[in-house]
């Protein structure tokens, strides 16, 4: 879940061929990547070398039908935790600095809402024109991280400034950055508490009644907490997932068994419920496993309503952590049914989501966050990026600003 992506941008400059190199470098370190590859890039190295090292698609056109019904360049740009541009020739470079954008790699950069690193490479006479120059400028007040360029002797001949930096010293300054970025703790100081995965309600020694959560998301939002500084502890229920270092793990089965541990983990700055919990549970547990003959008919079984865990922590008075935060998970109606449920439990914010798809035990999910505000829609991404965002805002809500 902590694995790191890379949204590389390929720019049209001859060190382009040193690319699947870079994207090597990247991976010796934890580092995936998915390519966007401009049509000049595509001269110096050949989609398909990429697409064979990353084992992904190489993106290449802003007008592709497949792609863009999905708004594919908003999804490109958002779904990396950084974007890379290697080579960034002058004119990629001038693009983004006065906001243009007519080409997929373009599109992305002026789309994205994640941190951008540029590793120049041109002609040391390009380097050194007070247009690019200007434009340096310009990126470095908008927040770009420059890697480079190095001095030496350059392809057309010429000496100085200009040559884009190593691959290993690229993917040694992504390292480094993220290295900076985690040593700082927003959180540091705060207590959540986070509940995953489903309940467990037993009908007999054997039998019981469930659902499919796996968990994922639930550890990948005790894991960005943790990572974000804050005492963590996870009430999870049965799962396949392995314990989320840094935390306080309580693995438990019913709802009436979470309840206990979240209330026993109480006091708390924070609570996140996005365990999938049972609403319902046998009246009586059979003592032992029931029976079913041919000529007999099906057991009466009789089903009571279990504690209602959000509602409970959102209400417990003096107890109630500063922000209670629920999650609902919906089939149709998504926005109608978390308003009213925001309302009805309690809570501060309600993270909503369709599940009517592939997102219990998917890999990636796609939210809706509810508060007194209004709501926010956020586009697809992989779990570990909707908790990071997700540790981002609560960081934000407690008046404490994201590196």
């Amino acid at each position: 879940m902590s694995l790191k992506r890379v949204l590389l941008i390929v720019g049209g400059g001859i060190s382009a061929y040193k690319t699947p190199e870079l994207v090597r470098a990247l991976e010796k370190r934890g580092i995936g990547c998915r390519v966007i590859l401009t049509q000049a890039g595509s001269q110096f190295v050949t989609p398909l070398a990429l697409a064979s090292l990353t084992k992904d698609d190489v993106h290449q056109e802003l007008f592709n039908l497949t792609h863009e019904a999905k708004m594919g360049h908003i999804e490109l740009s958002r779904s990396a935790d950084l974007v890379l541009v290697a080579p960034a020739t002058a004119d990629l470079i001038g693009k983004v600095a006065n906001g243009l954008a007519n080409d997929l790699a373009s599109t992305a950069l002026l789309a994205t809402d994640k941190p951008v690193m540029m590793a120049p490479a041109m002609n040391v006479r390009m380097w050194e024109h007070p247009a690019v120059q200007r434009n340096l400028a310009t990126l470095r007040g908008d927040g770009v991280y420059f890697i480079g360029p190095d001095e030496g002797a350059m392809a057309c001949g010429e000496y100085g400034p200009g040559r884009m930096a190593e691959p290993d010293a690229i993917a040694a300054a992504v390292e480094a950055y993220w290295q900076k970025v985690s040593a700082y703790k927003p959180l540091k100081g705060k207590r959540a508490i986070v509940t995953a995965g489903p309940t467990l309600e037993a009908l007999d020694p054997i039998r019981f009644l469930s659902n499919r959560s796996s968990g994922k998301q639930g550890y990948a939002i005790a894991q960005a907490l943790a990572e974000a500084g804050a005492d963590v502890t996870l009430v999870s229920g049965p799962t396949a997932l392995n314990d989320v270092p840094g935390t306080t793990m309580a693995r438990v089965e019913s709802a009436r068994d979470m309840l206990a541990a979240c209330q026993a983990a109480l006091p708390a700055d924070i609570f996140v419920a996005v365990a999938a919990v049972a609403d319902w549970r046998p009246e009586t547990k059979a003592e032992v496993k029931l029976k079913l003959k041919a000529d007999a008919k099906a057991p009466a079984m009789t089903l009571v309503e279990n504690p209602d865990i959000l509602a409970t922590i959102a209400q417990s008075g003096q107890n109630r952590p500063t922000l209670v935060i629920g999650f609902a998970a919906e089939t149709h109606d998504v926005l109608a049914y978390a308003t009213a449920k925001r309302a009805k439990k309690g809570c501060d914010w309600l993270v909503a989501n369709d599940v009517s798809g592939d997102v219990m035990g998917g890999e990636s999910n796609q939210i809706m966050l509810v508060t007194a505000d209004g709501h926010q829609s956020w586009p697809e991404a992989p779990k570990a990026q909707i908790a990071e965002r997700l540790a981002a805002a609560i960081a934000t809500h407690f008046g404490v600003t994201t590196a």
